[in-house]
């Protein structure tokens, strides 16, 4: 079976790990042959291209293939991706993210690839973004829902949204967990000298957010509550995991707040060194506007970390309210301030709640879990379109 996977890009975020390990485990399955397309990575989000340094062949880059709506550049990507369609002959063809899953889609169907699958790693539509951007990809998903054998959701949530908006009927879809390497976060030690690392002390509590330093992903939330709970708690530090076009903003509104001394930047960090970090948090925060299924949760509660976090999208699937963490209204500031200060302040909370959601993820989290539900799907899909 021949299998090919199209991203619009790879950098350093969960869409982009959730596909390269798909592809990955992918290709150790009997009888597959899978590849992937990706545009390029530019910016300070990092990429991930080296991920298949060990695997010639398996990567290909198109440079016309970007994340912006660019007319010129969009027609040129789908031509280039129905003639490699064309010569190569896909079995599958597997899209992700919102560029990539429209132009690779209608180049799929073009060159009567068998089946069409589109991966749901978050909304490419919704209230998030302008007028017109909304309208253009709730427009282009559902016709491009028309020529979709199957969808993949990283949640119940995005499956509900995108039915909703009349993408599909419900047989089409799917859920497959975002799964992930679960040893190194089961594993997780409070590690001490990573801590003096970074500034922290033994007796600090570290609240950790992992994420882009961009809009959406509610830093500025986390922001507004420091100076009361830096000032009922001085041990508290704020560990900022990732990199982004905010950054310099971000730093810059910390020194306003006179808060440099709590807020940590560890900038960008390959996603090996993450289990590290996450092993020295206390509590971590997930305060994104727009999120399929964030990796952070399942992978903070993976290492019994406790979790608050906003109902987002998929968010509530795995912070259980008062069972893994604590879930709020996006911008309810009051409670946020709220449940951080009460798992600040009690330690055995915060033990409760992390045990509980490391039992929940490693049940449902392993990237094997994934690979397997995967490999059954496109078997499935495949035994239907040669009947």
């Amino acid at each position: 079976m021949r299998v090919t996977h199209v991203i619009t890009r790879l950098i350093v975020g969960g869409a982009q790990e959730n596909t390269i390990a798909s592809v990955r485990g992918l290709q150790m399955k009997p009888g597959m042959e899978v590849n992937l397309i990706s545009g390029p990575s530019p910016g300070r989000e990092g990429s991930l291209e080296s991920s298949f340094n060990d695997s010639p062949g398996t990567l290909t880059i198109f440079p016309e293939l970007v994340r912006p709506i660019h007319p010129w550049k969009d027609v040129f990507a789908w031509r280039r991706l129905t003639q490699h369609f064309h010569k190569e002959r896909p079995d599958i063809v597997h899209t992700h993210s919102g560029k990539a899953g429209i132009v690779g889609r209608f180049a799929a169907a073009r060159a009567n690839v068998p089946v069409i699958i589109h991966g749901i790693h978050g909304p490419s539509f919704g209230p998030f973004q302008g007028v017109l951007a909304n309208w253009f990809f709730s427009t282009a998903e559902r016709s491009a829902g028309k020529i979709t054998t199957h969808f993949v959701s990283v949640a119940d949530a995005m499956t509900e949204q995108y039915l909703a908006a009349g993408i599909g009927r419900r047989e089409q879809y799917t859920k497959v967990f975002s799964g992930f390497p679960l040893e190194p976060f089961l594993s997780a030690k409070n590690d001490q000298t990573l801590r003096a690392k970074w500034g922290i002390g033994s007796n600090d509590i570290v609240i950790g957010k992992i994420g882009r330093l961009f809009k959406l992903k509610g830093h500025d939330d986390l922001f507004t509550v420091a100076p009361a709970l830096t000032q009922r708690f001085p041990q508290i530090k704020f560990l900022l995991v990732g990199d982004g076009p905010w950054r310099n903003r971000f730093e810059a509104h910390v020194r306003a707040l006179g808060l440099t001394n709590h807020f940590i930047f560890t900038g960008l960090v390959p996603p090996s060194e993450v289990p590290r970090l996450v092993g020295i948090m206390d509590i971590l925060v997930h305060l994104s506007l727009r999120e399929g299924l964030p990796r952070a949760l399942p992978q903070a509660l993976a290492a019994a970390k406790p979790v608050v976090a906003y109902d987002c999208d998929g968010a509530r699937e795995v912070c259980r309210d008062n069972e893994t963490g604590f879930l709020l209204q996006p911008g309810d500031l009051a409670g946020l301030k709220e449940r951080i200060g009460t798992l600040v302040g009690d330690a055995a909370l915060r033990q409760r709640l992390g045990g509980c959601g490391q039992i929940f993820v490693r049940d449902r989290f392993s990237v094997e879990r994934m690979v397997d539900d995967l490999y059954a799907l496109y078997l499935k899909l495949m035994a239907k379109a040669r009947r």
